[in-house]
């Protein structure tokens, strides 16, 4: 017998209007954090993942296509609609 396991898209998407926006602002706009100063001390911490990657850069710019993790939470990148 073969199992097969589907990995569901389970990704909370973050439109955006811009070509790109940066990681603690992504944090803040996703409700992830409540301050700004909060989502700096986590990515410095290196509590934040960008596209599967440790990123430690606050002002790491995110364009649509991209993801980010944080507390076993993934928040996607989009294009507004």
């Amino acid at each position: 017998m073969k199992v097969v396991v589907k990995k569901k898209d389970n990704n909370i998407p973050i439109p955006i209007e811009t070509e790109f926006i940066k990681l603690q602002d992504a944090m803040k706009y996703a409700n992830a954090v409540y301050s700004g100063g909060e989502a700096k001390v986590l990515i410095q911490e290196g509590q934040v993942e960008v596209n599967g990657e440790t990123c430690t850069m606050r002002g790491k710019k995110l364009r649509p296509g991209d993801t980010f993790s944080f507390a076993g939470t993934v928040y996607a990148i989009t294009e507004k609609a």
